[in-house]
Formats: C-alpha cells, structure tokens, sequence
C-alpha cells in the first residue's frame, strides 16, 4: 500500500460515512413516507449534498495522490470530510424527531447544511490552489478553482438564505443538473477532461488556449 492510498482510505472511509448517513435517511424517509410527507424539498438537497460528496472525492484523487503523506494531510481530510459529516446528518430528522413532514424538519436545517457544505468547498478549494499552484499551468488552474468556487458560493448562499422554494429549486437544482451532466460527459469522454472539487470539467491548458 503506498503513502497515498494509507491516506486515501482513511479520506474515503469518513466521506462513505456520510453517504451512509444519507442513504439511511433516505431509506427511512422512503419507509415512513405514509406518516411523514416527504416532498422535493430534502430529495433535492440530499441530491446535492451526495453529488458534492462525490466530486468531492474525486477532487481528492485526482490532486492530492501526487503530495507525500504527511500527518497535516491527514488532520486537513479529517477536517474537511467531518464537516461533510454533520452536514449529511442534518439531511433528515433523526427516529425520535416528532414531525409531520421532511418540509418542517428542511426549513429549519437547510441553511446550516448549505453554510456547512460552503465551508467545507472553500477549505477544499483552498487547498486545491496550494497543491496546484507550483505544477505546470499552475495559475491557470488556480484560476479555473478560484472562478467555479466563486459561483459555487454565490449560488448555495442564494440557496441558503432564501425562503422562496422556486428560488432554492432554481439554484440548487441547477448545480445538481450540472453535476449529472458533467458525470456523463466524464464517461463519454474520460480522457477530454478532468473534475475539480465541484465537478467541473477542468480542461488541459493546451485544450482550452486552442478552443
């Protein structure tokens, strides 16, 4: 096993504990769905707070396999993916949670789940620009990071203040559609492109100055 895939496992194994914890919500929600309504409200969220995780986890294979494993990466992944982490438990109410619908239990967790998943975003991005900021085209990659959390935060900060449904449907969802379609590109060209932190296609410098 080398020094990155020690990391990695341990960086996966506390990003899978936040898919868990989704996928049980889920699951519980879908059980009790006769008793408590569920609605698109927290379908919509989890959605997004998954397909994060996801890029997430591929933002960390694709920019960090590369470092030396050091105890500060470590401590940076523990902080990171715990953020990811409460924000994922704060998805669906817990058993024990008196309410009548996931709307009641959605409007008074959404902006903590958004503010969380912002949080973590600027961290990671954070430390995006670090690693890429010495490679080869590195401030142009520094550049593409800085513009796409940029928009990232722009859109979920609309999305966790706002009371308007449409508007939170609007915003999020259109980063959920992002999400996907970039995940079909990836497969339909997976040598074109790469995926940062937020899942955006990250062309190759020699790529994007010739298009």
């Amino acid at each position: 096993m080398s020094a990155f895939e020690f990391f990695f496992s341990f960086y996966g194994l506390l990003l899978g504990l936040s898919v868990a914890v989704i996928a049980t919500g889920a699951a519980r929600a879908f059980k009790h769905r006769k008793t408590v309504r569920v609605g698109w409200l927290t379908t919509l969220l989890a959605t997004f707070v998954a397909l994060d995780i996801a890029t997430f986890w591929d933002a960390a294979w694709n920019n960090f396999r590369h470092l030396s494993f050091s105890y500060g990466l470590i401590v940076a992944g523990l902080v990171i993916a715990t953020v990811y982490f409460i924000a994922a438990s704060l998805l669906f109410p817990e058993p024990e949670d008196q309410v009548d619908s996931l709307d009641e239990h959605f409007w008074a967790n959404k902006r903590a789940v958004l503010l969380l998943l912002v949080a973590a975003n600027v961290l990671n991005s954070s430390a995006l620009m670090l690693v890429n900021l010495t490679r080869e085209h590195g401030l142009y990659l520094v550049g593409q990071y800085a513009t796409v959390t940029a928009l990232y935060i722009v859109l979920t900060g609309i999305a966790a203040f706002t009371r308007r449904r449409w508007l939170f449907g609007a915003t999020i969802g259109f980063q959920v559609a992002l999400y996907l379609f970039l995940a079909a590109m990836s497969v339909m060209a997976p040598d074109g492109a790469s995926t940062d932190d937020h899942g955006q296609i990250v062309l190759p410098p020699e790529l994007a100055e010739g298009s």
